[in-house]
Parts: C-alpha cells; sequence; structure tokens
C-alpha cells in the first residue's frame, strides 16, 4: 500500500509541477514568434506574397569564408557596385538600393542564411578593399561605412512590399522599363528622364566585331546565309523601345530581341546603331547596363545638383516610399 501511495504522490507531484512549466515553455515560444519581424518577399513579377519572419539575415561569403550580418554585406555591396569617389548622397542611394535587392531576394520562408554570390550583386571583402584602395583604405572605408550606418535598415516599398530595386551604370539617356529588359511589368520601374547621364564617360561607346566572326558566331543561333556581300541588306532593326533600345532586330531573317544582341556580343547596352566598313560590323552603343532602374551616374550628378538620397531615388524608382525592414 506504502508503495502506491509514494506513487500516487510523485504523480500528483508531476501534474502540480511539470504542467505549468510545459505551459510557460511554450507560451514563451510563442512570444519570441509573435516578436519576430515580418519581411514580406515578393518572387520577380508575382503576385503572390510569401512572408518571411526573421529576427536577421545573415550573408554566407565563400570567399572569406565568413558569416556577414545584412549591413555589413551591404557595405561590402557599395564598395564593389559604385565607385567611392562619387557623392555621399550617391553612395546612400546605392545602400538603400543594394539593401532593397537583397530583402527582396531572401527566398524561402524562414532562410535566415543567404549565400552572397547568389543574391545578384557585386560583393567585396574588406581585404579586397584593402588591395583595391591602397593607401586610401581608411578615407574610402569610413566613407561607406557613414552611407551605409546613415540608412540603416531603410528599404524602399511599393504597397508595402519591398521593391525590385534594379540599377545600372549609365542609361542611354531615358532608362528602361522593366518590361522591355525582363518578362513582366512592375509599376515602380517605368522611363523617366536621365539625360544628364550624357555627362559620363563614354557615354557613347563602339565596338568592332570582323563580318567573318559576326556570321559565324550567329551560325550557333541558326542563323544562315549570311555573306559579307548581302550583309548589310540582311541586318535590319525593326523596332525600339520607347527608351531607343533597341527591342527587335532581323539577322538574316530571324527576329532578335535588342538584348539578346547584346549579350551575344558584350555590348555594353542594347542601345545601339549599326554601321560598317570593309571588313567589319561597327556597333554604337549609348550608356552602360540594362537601363532599369537607377542609374549610377545619373544619381552621381544628382547629388553634385544637391539632390538627396531620396530625391534620387524616387526619381528613378516611380511611386515608392521608404520603410524600415
Amino acid at each position: 500500500m506504502r508503495k502506491f501511495f509514494f506513487i500516487g504522490l510523485l504523480y500528483i507531484f508531476m501534474l502540480v509541477i511539470a504542467i505549468p512549466c510545459s505551459i510557460t515553455f511554450l507560451f514563451n515560444k510563442f512570444n519570441q514568434s509573435e516578436q519576430k519581424k515580418d519581411i514580406y518577399i515578393q518572387n520577380d513579377y508575382e503576385t503572390k506574397i510569401t512572408p518571411v519572419k526573421t529576427d536577421y539575415i545573415i550573408v554566407y561569403d565563400k570567399k572569406s569564408g565568413e558569416n556577414k550580418d545584412l549591413e555589413n554585406y551591404i557595405k561590402g555591396v557599395v564598395a564593389a557596385e559604385m565607385p567611392v569617389s562619387f557623392e555621399k548622397e550617391a553612395l546612400k542611394a546605392q545602400a538603400v538600393a543594394a539593401r532593397t535587392y537583397t530583402i527582396r531576394e531572401i527566398g524561402t520562408a524562414d532562410e535566415t542564411k543567404i549565400d552572397a554570390s547568389k543574391i545578384g550583386q557585386a560583393y567585396i571583402t574588406i581585404d579586397e578593399m584593402k588591395e583595391r584602395w591602397k593607401d586610401k583604405f581608411d578615407e574610402y572605408y569610413k566613407k561607406v561605412c557613414d552611407a551605409v550606418d546613415s540608412t540603416n535598415g531603410e528599404i524602399m516599398v511599393y504597397n508595402d512590399e519591398p521593391i525590385l530595386a534594379a540599377f545600372h551604370s549609365t542609361s542611354a539617356g531615358i532608362t528602361e522599363s522593366s518590361e522591355n529588359v525582363w518578362s513582366g511589368s512592375l509599376p515602380y520601374l517605368k522611363s523617366v528622364d536621365s539625360s544628364i547621364d550624357k555627362n559620363a564617360p563614354n557615354f557613347i561607346s563602339t565596338k568592332k566585331v570582323s563580318i567573318s566572326t559576326f556570321i559565324n558566331t550567329l551560325k550557333g543561333y541558326n542563323v544562315s546565309g549570311l555573306t559579307k556581300d548581302n550583309i548589310k541588306n540582311d541586318i535590319k532593326i525593326v523596332s525600339r523601345t520607347n527608351a531607343d533600345y533597341v527591342k527587335c532586330i532581323s539577322i538574316g531573317g530571324k527576329n532578335f530581341e535588342g538584348t539578346e544582341i547584346r549579350k551575344i556580343f558584350g555590348l555594353r547596352s542594347a542601345n545601339f546603331t549599326i554601321s560598317y566598313d570593309e571588313n567589319n560590323i561597327i556597333f554604337t552603343t549609348k550608356g552602360y547596363g540594362h537601363g532599369a532602374g537607377m542609374s549610377q551616374y545619373g544619381a552621381e550628378f544628382m547629388a553634385k545638383e544637391g539632390k538627396s538620397y531620396h530625391d534620387i531615388l524616387s526619381h528613378y524608382y516611380t511611386g515608392i516610399s521608404f520603410s524600415k525592414y
């Protein structure tokens, strides 16, 4: 009987102690979950939003083998993507664009560690900065840190969602709409004036491709019948976008997108004209990059005119607002 008596007491003790402890544990876990920050990520051109709940974001850098918190990663992006000689307001605009792009590209729910090489932005380590900047490292690194720290946590949103904060070096005088670069239309990536880019170095550039190389290259894209004698008549720019980038070009009876020809022949942009000499096809391009979103040189020139980073970003991304991630 005593045995059963003690077993009963033990059972009562477990009920009194264990259940409240379990309830407390579950309550604390629930509170921790509820306190986590909601970050909304939207896949390109889709309307379905996936909520990503996380307290922090860690970026893994394969080059250094280090884990970086988001803000230190952004410093590496700004250092890699924009000349550090640019105005502070331009660097701040780049920091917000890079941070917004990163937040949007995070990926699947509850992912808090992402590979820097898969985000789609250039990035350099502190050691690479030292190698690049030499005795200017302290000065330049402080400049980059100031730009990132002064915008800490700030991103651009449209309808409360992080935007696809695309950027490029230099527009052709007008930025491109997203649908002319990729497959979908985004309301904040519309063509805007950036005629100030004409002041950028190498705004107009030429590239010669030998006629023989041109013909042989396009054979790999099922274009046949091109010869040196008939090539002038077999190349025709069919249409251009509102920003004057080549939309469609016919070569040997086959249509190509301007962006495809840019990729095939390594052109600085898809805003090009074509001329010829005896042995070469000559591409003359305007600007540098895909042309959508923020022009980095445009940001620099706007900053020199006294515009703030908010002014710059609001100009290049239509209808956006600013938020903290």
